[in-house]
């Protein structure tokens, strides 16, 4: 049985300055995560720049991030593509490359209505027979997994999960109320892990911990004991820079941190361009800041 729960960083693709896979830089990151403590990892989600790779660079990442993993925690896949077919095919072969789970996306070309949202998410579960995460985020993709559309899945063994970023904390107590423990909830956004926790929430998916893993594990810790005066102490610290998870950006936003914080390459693929000026400004002193708030509190 899928026990997924804790801190499943969702990892960035390094690339070199000209838009190649830089490979090892990206086999560091994930080697300094699962030392770090990290649960599980999320290989190719949205912030690992999915959509821009093509299925070549998806095997090398999926590969290679398996090697470096060595068994130590489950390895999920994000699992985006435009139509059915393509996403049943690219299940197949990322199960192949060695994903032992997947983030699945809905449709990157149609916003599905609900009674299709249903029958995107049960073929995709029937392509393999490794456990699903339905990644819910209507804010970026305008397709909303409710708790009404959950409940038609609920007979769908394989989807296990669901990655929780509507944006309303309500939602999680929504879910549970609707299903009882029938799924897994994942806090899909940095900036409320703290309440979706204290809401019932085991697990999170996150952009920032990949600066700062160590931390983001302590807190998620403390949150899932119920220490939630130590926990608010810690929180506000990085909340600012949690904030960075959310915009349009994120992407730049969070390679950009790791960057500052322990020098892993900044570079994304085009159209995304390096940040410069007062955005680059702005993202390097909430990050600063933060990594000193830290500093001064070990």
């Amino acid at each position: 049985m899928t026990n997924w729960n804790g801190v499943f960083p969702a990892v960035t693709t390094k690339m070199s300055p000209d838009g190649r896979v830089d490979m090892e830089a990206t086999r560091k990151s994930v080697e300094r995560l699962v030392d770090a403590g990290v649960n599980g990892i999320v290989m190719l989600p949205m912030l690992g720049e999915n959509a821009s790779l093509n299925d070549t660079e998806r095997e090398h990442v999926l590969r290679g991030a398996a090697e470096a993993i060595a068994g130590r925690v489950p390895m999920l896949s994000g699992l985006a593509a435009i139509t059915t077919e393509q996403a049943q095919s690219l299940a197949r072969s990322m199960k192949s490359w060695g994903a032992e789970g997947f983030m699945a996306f809905p449709s990157l070309g149609y916003k599905t209505d609900a009674r299709e949202t249903v029958a995107w998410y049960r073929a995709i579960a029937g392509a393999t027979d490794l456990p699903l995460m339905i990644y819910n985020n209507p804010i970026a993709y305008g397709v909303d997994v409710t708790p009404d559309v959950l409940e038609q899945l609920a007979d769908v063994p394989e989807i296990v999960c669901i990655k929780e970023e509507s944006g309303d904390v309500r939602r999680v107590t929504d879910i549970f109320n609707a299903l009882g423990e029938r799924f897994a909830v994942f806090c899909g956004v940095d900036d409320q892990v703290l309440e979706s926790v204290a809401l019932g929430a085991t697990g999170w998916v996150s952009g920032m911990t990949n600066a700062w893993p160590r931390e983001c594990v302590a807190l998620f810790d403390l949150c899932s004991e119920g220490r939630f005066s130590q926990a608010r102490d810690l929180y506000r610290i990085l909340t600012p820079a949690f904030h960075l998870d959310t915009h349009v950006k994120l992407v730049q936003y969070i390679k950009l941190a790791e960057h500052l914080v322990y020098g892993a390459p900044e570079w994304t693929r085009a159209p995304r361009l390096p940040l410069s000026g007062v955005e680059r400004e702005h993202v390097t002193a909430v990050v600063e800041a933060a990594s000193a708030a830290l500093a001064a509190r070990a």
